[in-house]
């Protein structure tokens, strides 16, 4: 608040005019609170509209179109890897599963997961760089 009642001071056409100087900074410094309490109650009831609506319960369709874009980016990053590695990635990945839960699902042990999370981490880095 400070800081911007100064920098509105010396951005004043000739700041040496200035003759009561504490009586012009009580006064710039009372119309940057005012603003910012107008801002914060702006806010405020812009937040409790958003509030008020209804969750969204499918997504748009720039929202579905940006999901699908994403996917078939990792699907082609993904796209030399065995059936197995690339389960074992999104388990990993999307679905947040555990080493122990997907080695469970494929039939495989806890380092083969390792192996294959590391192969799709791999093809993801590959990808980008």
């Amino acid at each position: 608040m400070a800081a911007e009642t100064f920098a509105q001071v010396v951005a004043l056409p000739d700041p040496h005019a200035i003759r009561e100087p504490r009586a012009l900074l009580s006064l710039i410094g009372k119309r940057l609170m005012f603003a910012r309490w107008r801002r914060n109650d702006v806010e405020r009831a812009y937040l409790d509209a958003l509030a008020s609506l209804p969750e969204p319960t499918a997504p748009s369709p720039e929202e579905h179109w940006v999901v699908m874009e994403a996917l078939m980016a990792v699907d082609q990053l993904l796209d030399g890897l065995s059936s197995k590695a690339r389960a074992a990635f999104l388990y990993s990945q999307i679905d947040g599963l555990t080493y122990a839960r997907i080695a469970e699902e494929l039939g495989v042990s806890v380092t083969r997961v390792h192996q294959y999370v590391v192969q799709g981490l791999t093809a993801c880095y590959r990808g980008v760089s």
